[in-house]
């Protein structure tokens, strides 16, 4: 039934929520998952004012690929065979492309879409991509 999982996330409780259910759904069925999260350009969602260690990675993607670690070791946890990718570029245009150069059976995405002003600024995630998805797509109602 489904072989390849895409699972958006950008650290958010509703992300996280359907990567959960994502992960849930790939136990049982021997599925892969591919945990994919979107960066911008000049991202970088936890920055502060203050000056960060030498040791400490900074720039664009560095919250993606902690949001894609996160939520894969989650799912490594749970005995899921899961891949991560970060990628910049509009979220849900990452996700579409995503789930068409691994040949997805399923997209899992939150109903929020982005968290704060991406939000606003790229329009709502989980209804382009129910738009222009190459598979079946769910979308994990949250409160």
């Amino acid at each position: 039934m489904f072989k390849v999982i895409v699972a958006g996330t950008d650290g958010s409780a509703t992300a996280t929520q359907a990567v959960r259910t994502a992960t849930a759904l790939a136990k049982p069925l021997g599925a892969r998952l591919v945990v994919v999260s979107a960066y911008t350009e000049g991202s970088q969602q936890g920055a502060t004012e203050e000056t960060p260690p030498a040791d400490l990675p900074v720039g664009p993607g560095v919250d993606a690929v902690a949001f894609t670690s996160a939520a894969a070791e989650e799912a490594q946890a749970a005995g899921v065979d899961v891949e991560q990718e970060a990628r910049m570029g509009d979220a849900a245009d990452v996700l579409l492309s995503v789930a068409e150069e691994r040949n997805a059976d399923l997209i899992v995405v939150g109903n929020k879409g982005m968290a704060g002003l991406q939000r606003f600024l790229l329009g709502s995630v989980p209804n382009k991509i129910s738009h222009h998805a190459p598979c079946s797509v769910l979308i994990i109602r949250t409160t």
